[in-house]
């Protein structure tokens, strides 16, 4: 049988692989400490009380016809006001906001309004599906590799020599899969490039866009501040396009409310295209999110006990990570700065296991790591990186603080093991 180019050349997610091993494992009785999923479970992590009970009274109420193909005007003005109040950025309710099934169609709209055929995007390794998506939009994938000693965020002096004649940077803050954030200083560094790339363009010449992925903004700890492009460099604004949405920050995954914002020719064009594909959030959802968003309180409390437990789970298994290196064993952790990830380096690339195996790559690791350890992570390798580098992300909400901590005993008796 023949099919098309397109899906007969798309590789399957190396994430979901990994999930149906670890679901086999399951199957067969085994106790896993799962870190693969960007998940919660619901139990340790429910949705808000306010948008629970929202979403109910609106079936109740009958709100299961379609919503508008821009998202219902109270999400959008409600979205609008409550990045107004937090973030301080101004956009039209009515003409600069779009609502959508969740951030990724948004970001596939994105990618389809701005990016032709053979255009170049670039973006940083490693980072979230951005390689999938070039795929889908035929364009030219350029993937700049950032480094441990700056978190894995992607500096100005890595990006500058391949902005020339790019269409699009795709920048995500905190970063999946790394759970690290843009300092202030560097991404003001990268709004400097696109702005001089910008300048430097004739009136004819495609501009240089930014899509920012701030899905997880609200989700930071400590002191750690989130920053954003337009916030920054207000002369960015014609060329932002903002993801966002709920599905992280109140733990709502199957919620599936996201919103993008932007310059309102672009944003038009990304509704005109999912109006096709019809990827609307369903109303009732909708309904509940738009009036949730005002609840300034009830949203700040559930933040509060979110990243509460979040940060535990993370700083357990960070800090159990330093005490193994800091007894001679080859891992280490990037201390977390948002999302729900841990960075962490398991370097026993070329070890030998019981059973003779060569470690030789990541998913080598991961699979040793899952069998032996009975611990479930995603090498850096799903997002882009090379399959040497001993890098993993380690995703916490969906696993209680309970399981991470025994599970370090079992990580420490594997990596025992190996010779």
């Amino acid at each position: 049988m023949r099919i098309s180019r397109l899906v007969d050349q798309m590789s399957g997610s190396e994430i979901i692989k990994i999930g149906n091993a670890v679901s086999e494992q399951i199957r067969q009785g085994a106790t896993i400490c799962n870190l693969t999923i960007g998940d919660f479970d619901t139990a340790l992590f429910p949705i808000p009380e306010g948008l629970r009970d929202g979403v109910t009274a609106a079936y109740q109420a009958g709100q299961t016809n379609y919503p508008p193909a821009s998202g219902i005007a109270d999400l959008r003005q409600a979205a609008a006001d409550f990045l107004q109040t937090r973030l301080g950025l101004s956009y039209s309710a009515s003409d600069e906001f779009l609502v959508a099934g969740g951030s990724r169609p948004l970001i596939y709209a994105a990618y389809l309004a701005l990016v032709d055929p053979g255009d170049r995007v670039v973006y940083p390794v490693p980072s979230w599906n951005n390689n999938h998506y070039c795929h889908l939009s035929g364009a030219e994938q350029v993937a700049v590799a950032t480094q441990p000693e700056h978190a894995f965020m992607p500096t100005a002096a890595e990006l500058a020599p391949h902005l020339a004649g790019a269409t699009l940077l795709a920048l995500c803050s905190p970063l999946n899969p790394t759970g690290t954030v843009f300092t202030k200083e560097v991404l003001e560094e990268i709004c400097d490039l696109v702005l001089a790339e910008n300048q430097r363009r004739g009136p004819d010449e495609k501009p240089l866009y930014i899509l920012y992925d701030q899905i997880y903004w609200l989700l930071t700890f400590g002191e750690t501040q989130h920053f954003d492009p337009v916030s920054l460099r207000p002369a960015l604004r014609d060329y932002v396009v903002y993801i966002d949405g709920i599905s992280k920050c109140f733990a709502a995954t199957g919620v599936r409310v996201g919103y993008s914002f932007g310059p309102k020719l672009v944003i038009d064009k990304m509704k005109s295209l999912l109006g096709h594909i019809g990827a609307w959030a369903p109303k009732a959802e909708q309904v509940a999110t738009a009036a949730f968003l005002p609840q300034t309180e009830a949203v700040d409390d559930y933040l509060v006990g979110l990243k509460h437990g979040l940060q535990a789970s993370l700083d357990a298994f960070y800090h159990g990570l330093k005490d193994l290196r800091a007894q001679g064993y080859a891992v280490d952790a990037i201390a977390p700065a948002g999302a729900i990830y841990l960075t962490a380096k398991i370097d026993v690339l070329g070890r030998t296991t019981p059973t003779g195996e060569v470690l030789a790559t990541t998913r080598e690791i991961t699979s040793y790591l899952l069998t032996e350890a009975k611990l479930a992570i995603v090498p850096f390798s799903a997002f882009g990186a090379a399959a040497t580098e001993p890098w993993f992300r380690l995703s916490v909400g969906a696993e209680s603080l309970d399981s991470i901590q025994a599970a370090l005993p079992r990580l420490q008796a594997a990596l025992d093991k190996l010779t």
